[in-house]
């Protein structure tokens, strides 16, 4: 008998790739929405970004609520993966931190409202949470250490408390569009650095 594999479908291991890789495209897409716009922004507006029509989103994230949680693991995610890489890329440790402050404030943009998006599911949020402290924290550590055995920043900072302080600067970032947290962060970040020996 002839065999069937010569006809012409795709794997399922292909397919379940080509989903993930859409469904990825689709994250990163509202991410940068939900930074411009926030997490209330049209899904229409989601779409046109990523290229896809409204009924894809509302396929793989029935509720805004699904949508902007899996954004906002999607984020966690790239957050903590760029660390490393940063690290391994820029120039220094301090350059490769800066950078990857800027990331982890994209971040919160976002995530600030993440709490309104899931008012009914306060266990949610917790996990989410927890979630986000597993993965940041040590990649935060990570680069601090690295900046301090470089001699660019004085020892000392917890990653924790740097980045609850990024977080409290970003904050005000929701109720007036002309408040720009990078800069009190940038100041924050300078605040770490080293001073030559005199």
């Amino acid at each position: 008998m002839p065999s069937t594999s010569g006809s012409g479908e795709v794997p399922v291991r292909g397919k379940r790739a080509d989903a993930l890789r859409n469904q990825q495209t689709l994250l990163a897409a509202a991410a940068e929405v939900f930074v411009t716009s926030g997490v209330d922004a049209p899904i229409r507006e989601i779409a046109a970004r990523a290229g896809v029509g409204m009924g894809t989103i509302y396929r793989h994230f029935p509720t805004r609520a699904d949508l902007v949680v899996a954004v906002y693991r999607h984020q966690v995610e790239a957050c903590a993966e760029a660390g490393p890489s940063l690290l391994a890329s820029a120039g220094s440790p301090l350059a490769a931190l800066r950078e990857w402050v800027g990331l982890f404030v994209d971040f919160l943009v976002t995530k600030h409202g993440l709490a309104n998006a899931m008012q009914s599911d306060s266990s949610g949020f917790d996990a989410l949470h927890a979630y986000f402290l597993d993965h940041l924290v040590p990649v935060c550590a990570q680069l601090l250490d690295a900046a301090v055995d470089a001699g660019e920043i004085r020892p000392g900072t917890q990653a924790y408390e740097l980045m609850r302080g990024i977080g409290n600067l970003c904050i005000g970032r929701d109720s007036d569009p002309r408040y720009d947290p990078r800069r009190l962060v940038e100041l924050l970040l300078q605040g770490l650095r080293r001073l030559p020996s005199s």
